[in-house]
């Protein structure tokens, strides 16, 4: 008999700190499939998420249940909605999401499966975790059907998610890129589960850990270990995923913290020693900071020291207040005011959001010298408005970020985008004339995915700070339910765990 398998994607990273609140029309300009054409982009030679990535998390599922379902399985592709970081859902986007959720699942007919790519650190407007909420109500028409999930490994777990999850993948590269291998193992699960090959158990621990680890990067020294203790511990053929979560640590939650979730093939106590011990490994490197990022003063004085790195290739800024695939919403102009008035000789490309210039000078032509104001429109409590002068020297239409125009400001090339610039990729320059092998300093808008795109290019790596909503620090004006590390002095996690879990409320051990 045909197992009936359906899937389909609900996914952005939340800035709490953002008030610029996420809508559909943000997704539909990011990525937006619906049935057959989902079922198409997912399908083997074809492109899931033009712009970003050719294969992700669905085709990766897809792939999976092909190959080890065959006729066994049939598909049935719902939708997939995917938007860039930024703010909090609406209240109406929320609510047409989780409508839509029940009402193609219950349109879809008898189904004996579900796979949901969801991200994990999702927040809308008024609503504690809206996932959770996703989770729910899938669960309330898939009865006791196996549900699998995909999430980003700075996802956030919970007892109301893990409660209505019997199979999840966690991402295990950070910067990502394993999102559609992490979509097949998924797949491979669920699918095994559907035709009744394995049974899947779970466990999970949660940390009061939201800072640590270094900078988390997954094949640097301090987190290496860990993750390759996941694989070999699923070389046991009983052990079928191990994930670890590190939390996006401006998405408000008042149980924010690291995790580890395990599942097994029927061995629940397995599963439970595993978590266990990856909690523990997670714990000791608690104490692990990133560095303290320089001043923007402090960076343009190291970009201008790094001669040999900007003979070579270029120097990427990473603009470390407002990045933009963190939630930022790309207009605070504190770095381009710097780069303006201390980077006299360095010849910098900087990106900045201001849809009302892109507007205003879109008919504008190209040689006319403008007198602008960019900056700080969305989020004036925080960002401030710069008077900026220069030529402009071209223009172009972007399907997510708009409609771009290029200022020359002298030794400062300043691209201006209608929506947020997602400056993370050489392309990002390049498609509007700009070389970024000719720049000295390329500023970039991203935290980790740069460091993949500019490879070729990137000679050194500066982390510039003033002041945004994705400063580091932002974490510590968070109200939390339990005392957290490093903010303060914890010395046993269990406690916590514990408590999170609904197995007791005792107190942390406090130092």
């Amino acid at each position: 008999m045909t197992k009936r398998v359906a899937y389909l994607r609900i996914s952005q990273e939340t800035n709490s700190f953002s008030p610029v609140l996420s809508t559909l029309e943000d997704f539909h300009r990011t990525h937006w499939a619906e049935g057959q054409e989902l079922a198409r982009i997912c399908g083997p030679r074809e492109v899931e998420a033009p712009g970003f990535m050719k294969n992700a998390e669905l085709s990766g599922f897809v792939k999976a249940a092909t190959k080890l379902g065959g006729d066994r399985i049939e598909l049935v592709p719902l939708f997939s909605a995917w938007a860039i970081p930024s703010g909090p859902l609406s209240q109406e986007t929320f609510a047409y999401f989780l409508d839509r959720l029940v009402r193609e699942l219950r349109d879809a007919g008898p189904l004996d499966g579900l796979m949901m790519s969801l991200h994990g650190a999702l927040g809308a407007e008024g609503v504690v975790d809206p996932e959770a909420d996703f989770l729910e109500a899938a669960r309330s028409v898939m009865g006791d059907a196996p549900i699998a999930v995909t999430l980003d490994l700075h996802g956030q777990l919970n007892a109301r998610k893990v409660d209505n999850i019997d199979i999840l993948a966690a991402y295990r590269t950070n910067p990502h890129r394993d999102h559609a291998q992490v979509g097949y193992r998924a797949g491979e699960m669920l699918i095994r589960t559907v035709l009744g090959e394995v049974r899947p158990t779970t466990a999970w621990r949660s940390l009061p850990l939201v800072l640590g680890g270094g900078t988390t990067i997954d094949f640097l020294p301090t987190m290496r270990p860990l993750f390759r203790r996941m694989k070999q511990l699923e070389r046991d053929p009983r052990v079928l995923y191990c994930s670890l979560f590190m939390c996006h640590i401006w998405n408000v939650n008042p149980e924010l913290g690291w995790s580890t979730h395990v599942v097994t093939d029927g061995d629940t106590a397995l599963a439970e020693a595993i978590a266990e011990e990856l909690a523990e490994l997670a714990w000791r490197v608690r104490h692990e900071q990133a560095p303290v990022f320089p001043t923007a003063t402090e960076a343009i004085a190291q970009a201008r020291t790094a001669r040999l790195a900007r003979r070579l290739g270029t120097v990427c800024m990473c603009d470390a207040s407002d990045i933009v695939s963190a939630g930022a919403a790309g207009e605070n102009t504190r770095l381009l005011r710097a780069l303006l008035e201390e980077g006299k000789g360095l010849l910098t490309y900087a990106p900045i959001r201001d849809a009302v210039v892109a507007d205003e000078h879109w008919d504008t032509p190209l040689g006319q010298t403008l007198t602008v104001t960019v900056g700080g429109r969305l989020h004036p409590e925080l960002n401030t408005p710069l008077i900026v002068r220069g030529t402009l020297i071209r223009r172009h239409t972007h399907p997510n970020m708009g409609r771009m125009l290029v200022l020359d400001l002298d030794h400062v090339k300043l691209v201006v985008t209608e929506h947020a610039p997602m400056a993370m990729k050489p392309s990002f320059y390049g498609m509007v004339g700009l070389n970024p092998w000719r720049a000295d300093v390329c500023v970039v808008k991203s935290l980790f995915p740069f460091r993949l795109y500019f490879l070729a290019h990137n000679r050194k790596t500066i982390y510039a700070r003033t002041r945004g909503v994705t400063d580091m620090d932002a974490v510590t004006r968070q109200a939390f339910d339990d005392p957290v590390h490093p903010t303060d002095h914890v010395t046993d996690w269990r406690p916590v765990d514990r408590k999170r879990r609904g197995m007791g409320s005792a107190a942390p051990a406090l130092g």
